[in-house]
């Protein structure tokens, strides 16, 4: 199996800033995009950043120049520093990765566990 956990959520004021992390681990062969989701209550999960094996990212306009995803192919490790938060970035974040398993013949999508972030106002 393949497992994401993720850490770094917590509390934070307004226009401040947390850093989020992704280890990926277990029977793992390789793996392609890796990316961050959100979810607020109410609402649907969405993209919040996503960024390939060769280093490209792609980022949701609501945070674009704020939020900043790298990774560490090594470690199979992936990172959003997310900067002058705001209240609307409240949500459970979730890590995902596309992942080839040793023996495996496709490709499949992983999901985290989520990790809450709350911005206080």
């Amino acid at each position: 199996q393949v497992q994401l956990v993720e850490s770094g959520g917590g509390l934070v004021q307004a226009g401040g800033s947390l850093r989020l992390s992704c280890a990926a681990s277990g029977s793992i062969f390789s793996i392609n995009a890796m990316g961050w989701y959100r979810q607020a209550p109410g609402k649907q999960r969405e993209l919040v950043a996503g960024i390939t094996s060769g280093g490209s990212t792609n980022y949701a306009d609501s945070v674009k120049g704020r939020f900043t995803i790298s990774r560490d192919n090594a470690k199979n490790t992936v990172y959003l520093q997310m900067n002058s938060l705001k209240p609307e970035d409240t949500a459970v974040y979730y890590c995902n990765a596309d992942a080839k398993r040793v023996f495996g013949t496709t490709w499949n999508k992983y999901w985290g566990q989520g990790t809450q972030v709350t911005v206080s106002s």
